[in-house]
């Protein structure tokens, strides 16, 4: 047989707060009940998701996740960041829920993905379908960004990725690239709000405006300069 659809079934602590989540990211609701057990379904376009309230469920233990293959990353990631900026003020970084940035994955081959964590403590992993495995990446700082993501955005090992960044960041070589040092440095904050540390956070940002980058660098680096400046502004507005 052919067309077999597969829709996941997640826990949470609040079906009220779930809904309310997600249709900040663009679902609608196409069935929700109080009794004999609160539920609801989600969709967005193709996208269905499905959720069930559990009594005393503690959402920082949850291990529920998911996987969401699309053909447009960047766009879901845009109009999901959009949604959380119309209804927060901001794209929501650190706490739950949150979402990552779109990022190589090396435990994926270097393909792009991000994560959207709910408020029922769900991983949401988006994943790029369309996208050829990416290069390998060289250089001391790449690599332990690289090394980081694995960590804190595929496993949830927030402290693990900080401690690899910090080490990296912690001598400096001739040979670095001053782009990488960005995505560094910008990672390493969004870190540091995750974990609630806006002085690391503050200070890794003050550092990005030191580093020197040429014309080309620029232009490589504007996605995570972009990315700088929406993080500062969160900063200010948990402040």
């Amino acid at each position: 047989m052919a067309n077999e659809v597969t829709v996941p079934l997640l826990p949470c602590a609040s079906i009220d707060d779930i809904v309310g989540f997600y249709e900040v990211l663009g679902f609608r609701t196409t069935y929700r009940q109080r009794k004999p057990n609160p539920y609801a379904a989600m969709q967005r376009e193709d996208l269905h998701l499905h959720f069930f309230e559990l009594a005393g469920f503690d959402p920082q233990q949850s291990y529920g996740s998911c996987l969401v293959l699309t053909s447009d990353i960047e766009g879901l990631h845009r109009a999901f960041a959009a949604g959380m900026r119309a209804a927060y003020g901001k794209v929501l970084v650190s706490g739950t829920p949150r979402m990552t940035r779109p990022r190589p994955r090396k435990n994926a081959d270097g393909v792009s993905g991000f994560t959207v964590i709910d408020p029922g403590g769900n991983w949401i992993r988006v994943v790029n379908q369309a996208a050829a495995p990416e290069p390998t990446p060289t250089g001391r700082l790449a690599k332990a960004l690289a090394n980081a993501v694995v960590q804190a955005d595929s496993r949830g090992e927030i402290e693990q990725a900080a401690r690899i960044l910090d080490s990296a960041l912690a001598r400096t070589q001739a040979g670095d690239d001053p782009v990488a040092r960005v995505e560094v440095l910008v990672y390493r904050a969004e870190l540091a709000m995750v974990l609630h540390d806006p002085d690391t956070a503050t200070d890794m940002l003050a550092r990005v405006e030191h580093v020197v980058l040429g014309p080309d660098e620029s232009e490589r680096a504007a996605t995570t300069l972009q990315n700088a400046t929406e993080l500062a502004a969160a900063l200010r507005s948990d402040l």
